[in-house]
Formats: C-alpha cells, sequence, structure tokens
C-alpha cells in the first residue's frame, strides 16, 4: 500500500536493491578495465540516498564529492535555468568522474553539469542514474550506466522529491495528481 500522497508504487524497494547491486556490477567492471583514479560526484540532493547505497555496491577504490543544482524549485516542471547551489571541493584534473544523478528527465540541467565538469579537465567523465525519462528528453545527454527507463509520471521516494517531501520513501513511487 502506498503512502498518502502516493497514487502507486512504480518501483519497488527490492527492485532497488537489484538495480543498485548490478548497477555496481557493472560499474565495478568498467572501472577495473579502465583503471586510475574515481571521483563519484553526486547531484544533490535528490542521489544522495541512490549515491549511498550504489558506491557499497562498487568494488573500486573511490572517492566522493558533491555538487548541488536545480531547476525545479517547488514544481513538478523543470524550468529550465540550472542553479549551482553547491561547488565540488575535489579537483578534477588528472580522475576519472563518475556522476550520480537519481532521474534524469529534459536532460537539460544534466547537460550543463556534464559540460562544467569536462571544463575541469578530468582524465573521463561517466554518467549514472537509477532513472530516465526518455520521453521528456529535449537534449541529448549520454547516459553510460541506467538503472531503468520510466514513463513520463511524476515519482518521489528513494531520494527524489516533490517540494522537498518523499525523499525518505523506501521505494520510488509516482505523485497522486491533486499533491501537485
Amino acid at each position: 500500500m502506498p503512502d498518502r500522497g502516493i497514487a502507486s508504487v512504480l518501483i519497488s524497494e527490492q527492485e532497488i536493491r537489484t538495480l543498485v547491486k548490478n548497477l555496481g556490477l557493472e560499474i565495478t567492471r568498467h572501472y577495473r578495465q579502465t583503471g586510475g583514479d574515481l571521483l563519484v560526484v553526486g547531484l544533490l540532493k535528490g542521489s544522495f540516498i541512490f549515491m549511498a547505497d550504489l558506491i557499497r555496491n562498487i568494488e573500486y577504490p573511490l572517492t566522493v564529492d558533491f555538487l548541488a543544482v536545480s531547476s525545479y524549485c517547488d514544481s513538478t516542471i523543470s524550468s529550465g535555468e540550472v542553479k549551482m547551489r553547491m561547488d565540488l571541493q575535489t579537483p578534477l584534473q588528472g580522475r576519472h568522474v563518475l556522476v550520480v544523478e537519481d532521474i534524469v528527465d529534459t536532460g537539460q540541467t544534466f547537460q550543463k553539469v556534464i559540460g562544467l565538469l569536462k571544463s575541469r579537465n578530468p582524465v573521463s567523465v561517466k554518467t549514472c542514474t537509477l532513472l530516465s525519462k526518455p520521453s521528456r528528453r529535449e537534449v541529448a545527454v549520454a547516459i553510460d550506466f541506467c538503472g531503468r527507463e520510466i514513463p513520463d509520471e511524476f515519482v518521489c521516494g528513494y531520494g527524489l522529491d516533490y517540494a522537498e517531501k518523499f525523499r525518505n520513501l523506501p521505494y520510488v513511487g509516482v505523485l497522486e495528481a491533486s499533491s501537485t
């Protein structure tokens, strides 16, 4: 039974564990072949739960840092304007960078973040997202590691929010239309 404000469960807690474990294995294989210094960059706030679980499933030496950007505010629709709220503390030069996002929707935010990170001269930039909405894509963005594609519905839980609510749900649910 979904929580109040959630119409239905889209991805169960068990399904999330399986997705994250599989992504961790895939990322581990990639960086074992590539070698080098790995920095995992989480995009706050939405990615923090996913990223915490993900790095525990990556069996490769890594460090972490966070970047806070926003384009939604308290809406279910991206404003298209990306605001930098917190920058990285770690230099990127000479490192492989894995950008971790909770969901890629229009691609606008992701594209701007990737461009910013590439301008700082890392060895490589790869991307990982738990969820992707290809039907909403406005710009082409490469997603190297994707947990699951989902339909065009507003989702919450497992770090994803609506107006800062629902992040603590252990599953990904579809927001009730009356909640927006």
